[in-house]
Parts: structure tokens; sequence; C-alpha cells
């Protein structure tokens, strides 16, 4: 069954990488000795992979770094578990299909491994990258992503700052944009929030309430500890 930690943000402000959320961490991967890191989102891969080694190395777990050739493909299918880290969507999504690791990825995701990710690698847990805040520095086959949920996530989500001169588009603005086209709802996923989907039920956890978008309805406000299975169809 289907085990994922979705968090919008991996560093917090004020705090370090990952520290706001490494109890939920821990709890998630349990015993686990081995990580997979999917780094494709950040283009020092190699830094970013270390980055990832360090932090989880002080936590018992050694990390391996996931690389776009058949070692890649091999490490992916040996893996106990995935972390996808954040940064350019589109470039974590283009970096993925041209080395025909999306489906194995997906593959292995449904079938169990946990999966975990952070801002870029939250995202593509949905049906598609629509929904992300990121500029297309490059151009994807596809914006399908690896569908592990039926729902869009936007992470980062960002209310509306009433004090502000800006006169752009809000990020909830953006999101019912999507809503004219496109059925599926959305996740405005706050800063320390997550989603964790284990044992077939969906809750929201972290820090913030969350606001869910769906077609023809208002905004909903979830608060944190809600369980959100009617998102899963």
């Amino acid at each position: 069954m289907t085990r994922l930690l979705l968090l919008s943000n991996s560093t917090n402000h004020g705090r370090g990488y990952l520290e706001h959320a490494m109890d939920a961490v821990r709890a998630f991967f349990g015993p686990l000795e081995r990580l997979l890191f999917v780094p494709f989102a950040l283009h020092d891969a190699e830094g970013y992979a270390a980055r990832a080694r360090a932090h989880f190395a002080a936590h018992g777990i050694a990390v391996d770094r996931l690389t776009p050739d058949a070692a890649g493909h091999a490490a992916l299918q040996a893996a106990q578990a995935v972390f996808v880290g954040g940064g350019n969507t589109f470039r974590l999504l283009d970096r993925l299909q041209r080395a025909g690791l999306l489906e194995p990825l997906r593959q292995r995701a449904l079938a169990g491994m946990p999966y975990m990710g952070a801002s870029a690698g939250t995202n593509i847990a949905a049906p598609t990258l629509k929904t992300t805040n990121d500029m297309p520095i490059v151009q994807p086959a596809s914006f399908a992503a690896l569908g592990l949920v039926p729902f869009q996530i936007n992470p980062h989500y960002l209310d509306a700052d009433p004090a502000s001169r800006h006169m752009g588009e809000t990020r909830e603005q953006r999101l019912q944009e999507y809503l004219e086209e496109n059925e599926a709802p959305v996740v405005g996923l706050r800063e320390g929030a997550w989603l964790r989907l284990e044992g077939g039920r969906l809750r929201l956890e972290g820090g913030p309430a969350a606001r869910i978008f769906r077609r023809g309805r208002a905004p909903e406000e979830v608060a944190t500890g809600a369980v959100l299975d009617g998102l899963l169809g």
C-alpha cells in the first residue's frame, strides 16, 4: 500500500534543514538503514546529495544519490525508501523523464516503497506539475507527473498580504485559474505543513492549516490533524 510523506518545504524560517519535520520523518521511515535521494531539482546534484547525506548521517541513515543512468535504475529497484528533494519542479520532472526513471519511481512507490518529497518532490507526487510555483526553466516532454495521489498540491502556499501594494495575482487567484481549466482539487500546503498517507488514510500534519480548492466551491480551511480521505476519491 502506498506510503507517502509530502512536505511543503524542507527548511522552515529560523530552523535547520528538515529540522521542523524530523520527528515525523523518523517515524515515517522507522528503522531505515539506507535512503535513496533524488537530487535532480537542483543544478548541483552532487552537492545537493552531500547536504542530504550529512543531515541523515546524524540520524544513522546512509544516503545514496540517484543518478540518471543504468546504475541509477538499479539503485531505484533496490532502494528501501526514497526522498525527492526540492528545487525547480520543471527541471526535476525533465530529468526523471529523460533518464526513464519516472515510471520506475512511480511503480516502486505504488508498490509500497516509502516515498518522501519536499517542495518539488511533493509537487510531482500529484498527477501533474500544473500547480507548481516554479518558472519553466526547462521544458519537460509532458506535464504528467507521478500521480501517486489523485489531487494537485501547491507547496509553499502563501496567503495574500492585505497591506501589500503588489497588484499581480495572489496565489489563491492563480489556483482558481487552474480550476477554470482543470477538475482535480488542489491542496494549498502552507510552510511547515505536510501530508501523510499511510494505511489508506490521508492526514494533514505539521504546522499551520492548509487550504483546499475545488472547482465551483469556496476555498476550505482544514486544520492540522484533519483526515482528508475524501481527496483520495
